[in-house]
């Protein structure tokens, strides 16, 4: 095999394992009694870096939620576990000029996790993400401003930080030990996406795991 066809082979390898998500194996996950209650994505005042195309808060906020969702959904276990997220900067490049400036992609974003049965963080600081679109999102020599629409950039940004956001849960298996005695805690989504948007102050405040307000970073 020549070099340039190995490279495409091990490009093409970290592709797949990089898009392979929880449950795309035909098996159901697992991590403990993980299973995800509110997922709060706020972008109050989020940094745009230079050089980038211009993002609304509601297309940073809405594309991340959304690829958490469809990353951790899949996980079912009694237990429920509450995200509070602020996006803090992104960067999606625009159009450069091949090996002499090739800007690249990326969102910041800090996260809390809250224990549903306690209310409490299991996190005392906030897990920050620095998530770049990824080696299977990558034009050798070119920026993916050139290659790629504002939407995908986003998409490939928000996917990858997902996936990391999965990873630190797993880190932390710990905190989703099952306990025998609890019951299955229910979580009626959409009701609870309605109150969540009823209780969230005109300041952009995110509700806790109770449901009162305060902020992503609480």
């Amino acid at each position: 095999m020549t070099p340039i066809r190995r490279l495409v082979a091990i490009g093409a390898v970290a592709a797949i394992s990089a898009c392979a998500g929880p449950g795309q194996n035909g098996e159901t996950p697992e991590l403990g009694d993980f299973r995800l209650g509110h997922n709060v994505v706020l972008a109050q005042e989020p940094t745009k870096g230079p050089f980038s195309r211009e993002a609304t808060r509601e297309e940073l906020t809405t594309a991340l939620a959304d690829a958490i969702e469809e990353r951790l959904l899949p996980y079912d276990g009694d237990g429920l576990y509450h995200l509070g997220i602020s996006i803090g900067g992104y960067v999606l490049a625009q159009p450069g000029v091949p090996v002499v400036y090739t800007p690249k992609s990326v969102m910041i974003f800090d996260v809390t996790l809250y224990d549903n049965d306690t209310g409490e963080k299991l996190n005392d600081e906030p897990f920050r993400v620095t998530a770049f679109e990824g080696l299977q999102n990558t034009v050798p020599l070119l920026g993916s401003g050139i290659t790629r629409t504002k939407e995908e950039q986003l998409e490939n940004l928000t996917t990858e930080g997902a996936r990391m956001l999965e990873e630190w849960l797993e880190e932390n298996e710990e905190w989703f030990e099952p306990d025998t005695d609890q019951a299955r805690v229910p979580f009626d989504r959409e009701e609870q996406e309605a109150k969540l948007r009823e209780t969230t102050d005109a300041a952009g405040n995110a509700p806790g795991p109770d449901g009162a307000a305060g902020t992503a970073e609480n």
